[in-house]
């Protein structure tokens, strides 16, 4: 009984994660025809945000086809087998799109991972303007490129695929046993993917309405805090949701810490992006940076915050269990 029931969990979760891919998938068939028929893509055919997310969506796809091999041979460590796979096949493909794919424009040609740098650091409507600057000391160097500038794009794109296949596997896995224990959490995990994603997708589309300014409007920095706490907080319920039921320290102290230091790694790829600068959020003491380092009071608490969310969550989610 519970292997028909888990058949057809495999296949809605196979079709729903098939459906959910069809734009990036046909962003990166587009892309594809493009450089095979022209050798380039041209500006006004370059589908937005192939990179990641066409890459993501396959690899999340194929870690979804190997969930019954990795749940029959690996048990319960079935989600770090395909998560695995499905993370090294991100980077084989996101990889090889960054340097093969070339995007050209009226003024220049670039590789696509240049030229996702410019996406990513003001709106795309702004772009391919002779106005538009990149040669300040707060700017993106792209002459000087360096992969480490895409440290906080790859963590994002890692997060969300383990985050989503830790929900399928989750779901699948319960399906298959009849064990609940992890319902809710994986419920959480569920809802803070698919919000974290949809920021994602927004920040894709409007950089969060960044105008390449180093200090960004009242809007910007409210979407870009929530964005960072969001961050945390879904990494956090990810470590915590292997955690339940164990001692406080392990299963609210843990997922804490583990969301305030993701939230603390992005920082750093943004520091890295912006050569040793952050976006100020506003004007006052608590927007500028402490004397030696590039944090501000408010970047702190941001950091803290995502902590305390997840700290919260799982206060809830472990009550009455032991010391």
């Amino acid at each position: 009984m519970r292997n028909k029931q888990f058949s057809r969990y495999y296949l809605f979760a196979c079709i729903g994660v098939l459906i959910a891919s069809y734009y990036p998938l046909s962003m990166g068939v587009r892309v594809i025809t493009d450089m095979i028929v022209n050798g380039t893509v041209l500006k006004e055919n370059y589908p937005k945000y192939i990179i990641p997310y066409t890459p993501i969506c396959i690899a999340i796809i194929i870690g979804v086809l190997l969930m019954p091999l990795c749940i029959k041979l690996l048990k319960r460590f079935a989600l770090a087998g395909g998560a695995s796979v499905a993370t090294g096949m991100f980077f084989v493909l996101e990889l090889l799109f960054e340097q093969k794919v070339v995007v050209s424009t009226v003024e220049t040609v670039t590789k696509l991972e240049d030229w996702q740098m410019f996406m990513c650091y003001a709106r795309p409507e702004g772009l391919g303007t002779t106005t538009y600057k990149t040669q300040t000391a707060v700017d993106i160097l792209m002459g000087d490129y360096n992969p480490a500038f895409k440290l906080h794009f790859y963590i994002i794109s890692v997060v969300l695929i383990i985050t989503v296949l830790n929900c399928l596997y989750g779901f699948g896995q319960m399906v298959k046993t009849g064990e609940k224990k992890r319902l809710k959490s994986l419920i959480l995990q569920s809802v803070c993917s698919l919000v974290f994603l949809g920021l994602c997708i927004l920040a894709c589309f409007t950089a969060f309405w960044r105008d390449g300014s180093i200090q960004v409007s009242a809007l910007s920095a409210t979407l870009m805090a929530v964005f960072f706490v969001l961050f945390g907080v879904t990494v956090g319920v990810f470590a915590g949701s292997f955690l339940l039921e164990k001692r406080k320290f392990l299963s609210i102290g843990i997922p804490s810490l583990v969301a305030s230091f993701m939230t603390l790694l992005m920082y750093i790829g943004e520091i890295i992006l912006l050569n040793g600068h952050l976006y100020i959020f506003g004007t006052g003491l608590i927007f500028s940076s402490i004397p030696g380092i590039v944090l501000a009071p408010i970047d702190l608490l941001i950091i803290l915050a995502s902590g305390c969310v997840t700290a919260l969550i799982f206060s809830l989610l472990n009550r009455n269990k032991s010391l």
